[in-house]
């Protein structure tokens, strides 16, 4: 009896030594949270800044117009983190704000989670002011490369799969939210498992009209995906996502898409005019029912469109008529294109990445030669090796990764690629608008005419 009771503390021993140092943790944790929020407060930060010290940033997943994103790990687990440089969107800041608003209201199982919001704002280099919006981090795949991993692919699972974003679309539009940027990259599923999720993402350019029948006024979607009343600029509304979801339905059924112009003025001309073709060759397998679907949405009068309710209620949403046959060759060929396009892209990035560096001091939340997107170099190799009508932009370097550091600074030839790219999209944009002007005079010159 005396043994155990001699013996007792010696036992305990590790629990206390474990206990005082968690204690020691929390008191270190506390105090550095103190004094991380005091400096961040000299130093002019907002409140919301402090926020930041929870997220350990990781890889960059994406970079576009306005800023990047980037993984980050939480307390919570991992989320993707958007970083917005405030200098992109000067003037504009309420467009953020909108979609952090926007965010937060919106909560579907099949739209993308939004977690949190915070900023930053330096009193000396404003070029370095940024928001951080953080949500949920989808790790599945995009729609399309998913699908390529399955050993098959039938009518039946697309119509499945179209009815997920339909039920997300419908939720936007009951709450008067206009998504203006449908298309397959935005179609993301949460995990890797079979029976994974499917969740809309990237709200970017997405609206909360003032009423269930506003119009928009401002340019926005992606180029073969947008509605013709977007690119004719005559104002938009709900009808636009329709329209780009009748272009991602075709795309999924037969492996390309409707409307397969290269310019502006021709793409206008072929939506216009609802010009849909669905060729014998690949599309004998494919039901009258997913066909009429289709039609449904692409019609050019946005007032004729089927509304997301009316289209939950088709038949082919609902399973009937559509088949069993194998989509899954017809989608492959589609992706091989779309990987060219794609590896030529990621080299882009990587050059707008090392552009970035060069613009900036080196932080956590700022790019990194690592953070180009696993299997850019790779990606870019497969397009080398299958592209046949032109060869890649000169100075556009493919990032190597042999283990070295590499230099903050770029060779004049990638210099130069990079300020080439920004110049020509720049002029690119100027002549599409140009060219819608030319179009919406040209049909309103005629409209006076069959007036007069």
């Amino acid at each position: 009896m005396s043994f155990s009771q001699t013996s007792s503390p010696a036992l305990n021993l590790p629990s206390i030594l474990d206990s005082l140092q968690y204690l020691l943790r929390a008191f270190t944790n506390q105090a550095f949270g103190i004094v991380t929020s005091m400096l961040n407060k000299l130093h002019g930060q907002p409140d919301s800044y402090d926020k930041k010290s929870k997220y350990k940033f990781g890889k960059t997943l994406g970079a576009g117009t306005y800023g990047i994103v980037r993984e980050a790990e939480s307390p919570q687990g991992k989320c993707a983190v958007k970083i917005i440089l405030k200098k992109n969107v000067k003037g504009n800041d309420q467009m953020v704000y909108d979609e952090l608003q926007m965010l937060q209201r919106l909560q579907h199982p099949h739209i993308v989670k939004f977690f949190d919001w915070f900023e930053s704002r330096h009193k000396l280099i404003r070029a370095q002011d940024k928001y951080y919006i953080v949500t949920q981090l989808a790790t599945g795949g995009e729609l399309f490369d998913r699908i390529c991993e399955k050993g098959r692919f039938t009518e039946k699972d697309a119509s499945a799969t179209i009815r997920q974003v339909l039920e997300a679309v419908d939720y936007l539009h009951q709450n008067d939210v206009v998504h203006r940027d449908l298309k397959p990259e935005n179609l993301l599923y949460l995990t890797k498992a079979d029976d994974s999720t499917l969740v809309l993402a990237d709200f970017g350019i997405a609206k909360h009209l003032d009423s269930p029948d506003g119009v928009l006024k401002t340019m926005a979607g992606s180029f073969g995906y947008a509605a013709p009343e977007v690119m004719l600029k005559k104002g938009h509304s709900k009808p636009v996502d329709m329209w780009s979801l009748g272009v991602i339905t075709y795309t999924l059924l037969c492996g390309y898409s409707p409307f397969r112009s290269e310019n502006l003025t021709d793409l206008i001309e072929e939506t216009k005019h609802g010009r849909v073709v669905f060729h014998e060759r690949y599309w004998k397998d494919v039901s009258k029912e997913a066909k009429d679907f289709i039609m449904t949405l692409l019609v050019p009068k946005p007032e004729k469109r089927a509304t997301s309710a009316e289209a939950l209620k088709n038949a082919w949403i609902a399973g009937k008529g559509a088949t069993d046959h194998n989509l899954l060759p017809e989608i492959k060929a589609y992706m091989t294109k779309a990987r060219l396009k794609r590896g030529i892209e990621l080299v882009k990035l990587a050059n707008r990445i090392e552009a970035l560096k060069m613009q900036e001091d080196e932080e956590e939340d700022v790019p990194q030669a690592g953070d180009v997107p696993a299997g850019a170099k790779q990606a870019a190799g497969d397009a080398l090796a299958h592209q046949e009508e032109k060869p890649l932009e000169a100075g556009l370097k493919v990032p190597e990764d042999k283990g070295v550091t590499h230099k903050r600074s770029l060779s004049k030839i990638a210099k130069g690629a990079i300020f080439r790219e920004v110049v020509l999209a720049k002029v690119r944009e100027m002549k599409a608008d140009e060219e819608a002007q030319k179009i919406t005079s040209t049909g309103s010159f005629e409209k006076e005419k069959e007036n007069k």
